[in-house]
Parts: structure tokens; C-alpha cells; sequence
């Protein structure tokens, strides 16, 4: 298959259109990522340059191109248990927390799921949580997992993965315990998939309240796309969706420093994380 073209004026214009419909900013030379990332949709589309499936976006001449688009250019592959110290933050400090709470359930976000391997991780380290203290957490735990990319929310919701997938992260011990041979490839089991809610969302949106009040919020590695002013309104919005004293986890080369001063910086070992102030 043959690359499309891309001239310096396709790319400043692609970069606008893509910075205003998802957020992300491109930099100045990203144009093999561009190419790379959509060759695929304009052969479909008898197309042969970027400038051409603009036209088309702008023209609406296809539906649904918009979001192919997005998808085409946000859909990645993710990590089980990515850099891992979050993981064991939740299990070893987060969580413990809220030992003693049965007034109302755990709430945790997790923004920009991608395929779905964070928010699995998160629910099978609630599972092993209460297999260890069955007492230990209220009966209710809710993970709600968001991402823009409608076509990789169906694949996550239905927890299906390949030996390919599996071998990123995930030990031969969780594969066993947490998940069911279907076929060729591997299921999550249904104890751990039921905690989780699939929603499309895009975070440049300003609808957080409508998922409600989370005491965890997961966001990781996704600002690091994003202009210096939607950063500032994304973290705002969290600060707005967290209980009081609630937690917020980002990427390793992340930080709220320099955007909103309503977080304070816990340090654990191999990390840290964020915790909102308490009014």
C-alpha cells in the first residue's frame, strides 16, 4: 500500500482539525504519523492524499469519517498494570481507606481507557483486595472507564484478547486466575468485567458531572497531547468530579504543578499521586 501525501499546508490544517475535535496537539514534524495512521482509511476511500480526506470531513460527504478519523489517530495499545506503582498505590494505600465506609460504593475513573487494560487492572487488584480481607471493602466497587474512540470501547467492553496482548504485562498467574480460554484467545471473567461501566467521552467535553462523583480518578498519560490550556480545564473538571480528599493519578511525566493549586502531591514508593484538598 502506498503512503498518501501530505503537503505542509495539509499537515497545519490537519493539526487544527485534530486539536479541535479531540484535543491533541501535534507537533511540527509529524507527518509520517499522520500518513502512517490513516494510509489505511483513504485506500479504502480511493483517496490519495490527507488534503483530499479533509475535503471530504469538511464536505460531510461520509458519515461517520469524522470519528474514523479520531479513532484512527487516539486508538493505542496499552499495558496490564502499566508502570505498576499506581497499581499497588491503589491496593496498598488507596484502598485500605475505605475500609470502614458502607454508606456508599467506591467510585473510581478511569479516563481514557483505551482498549481496556487499565480499567481491568484496576478491578482484578480489587479482586485479590478482597480475596485477601473478603470484609475489607464496601460491597459495591465502580469503575467507570471512558475513552473517544467508540471502536476500541466495543472491543474493551467485551475483554477479549490475544496471546500478543496478554504477554504485555500481565503474569502467567493473573492470566489463570482472571480470565477464560475463548477459542484462540483469552476472556475476562465475568466477576471481573462486572464491575466496570464502558462510556465514550470526550474529555474536551464539559459534561464530567454527569458520571457522577468519583473518590479515584486515573488519567494517565493522555495530557501530555493536550495545549497548556485545556490541561488546565481537564484538571479543573477533575477537581470538580473528586469527593474531598479524593485521588487523582497521572502519567509518570504528568503533573498538576503550574495548572491548579487544589491538589497536594502524596509520595509513595515508585511514585506518586495526587490527593484534593479538603475545604
Amino acid at each position: 500500500m502506498n503512503q498518501p501525501t501530505i503537503s505542509p499546508q495539509e499537515y497545519q490544517e490537519f493539526r487544527k482539525f485534530l486539536e479541535s475535535a479531540s484535543g491533541i496537539v501535534l507537533g511540527d514534524n509529524k507527518q509520517y504519523l499522520v500518513k502512517s495512521r490513516l494510509g489505511c482509511l483513504i485506500t479504502e476511500m480511493g483517496l490519495s492524499s490527507v488534503g483530499e480526506l479533509i475535503d471530504c470531513v469538511k464536505r460531510d460527504l461520509k458519515s461517520g469519517l469524522h470519528e474514523r478519523i479520531i479513532d484512527a489517530m487516539t486508538t493505542n495499545e496499552t499495558l496490564w498494570f502499566r508502570d505498576h506503582f499506581p497499581f499497588e498505590i491503589l491496593r496498598a494505600h488507596i484502598l485500605p481507606e475505605f475500609a470502614d465506609r458502607r454508606d456508599r460504593p467506591i467510585r473510581i475513573w478511569s479516563a481514557a481507557c483505551s482498549s481496556g487494560q487499565e480499567p481491568y487492572s484496576m478491578s482484578m487488584i480489587i479482586q485479590e483486595y478482597l480475596q485477601a480481607k473478603p470484609a475489607g471493602l464496601p460491597r459495591d466497587v465502580q469503575i467507570i472507564a471512558t475513552d473517544i474512540s467508540s471502536s476500541v470501547l466495543k472491543d474493551a467492553r467485551e475483554g477479549v484478547y490475544g496471546a500478543m496482548a496478554l504477554a504485555r504485562g500481565l503474569s502467567d498467574d493473573r492470566q489463570k486466575r482472571f480470565f477464560d480460554v475463548k477459542g484462540k484467545a483469552w476472556q475476562v471473567k465475568p466477576e471481573i468485567r462486572k464491575r466496570i461501566t464502558f462510556s465514550e467521552m470526550n474529555l474536551m467535553k464539559k459534561d464530567y458531572f454527569a458520571l457522577g462523583k468519583f473518590d479515584v480518578i486515573f488519567c494517565r498519560n493522555v495530557l501530555i497531547y493536550f495545549s497548556t490550556e485545556l490541561k488546565r480545564e481537564i484538571l479543573t473538571r477533575f477537581s470538580q468530579v473528586l469527593e474531598p480528599g479524593g485521588y487523582l493519578c497521572l502519567g509518570a511525566s504528568e503533573s498538576v504543578s503550574g495548572y491548579v493549586d487544589c491538589f497536594d502531591a502524596m509520595r509513595y514508593q515508585g511514585g506518586l499521586v495526587y490527593r484534593l484538598k479538603k475545604v
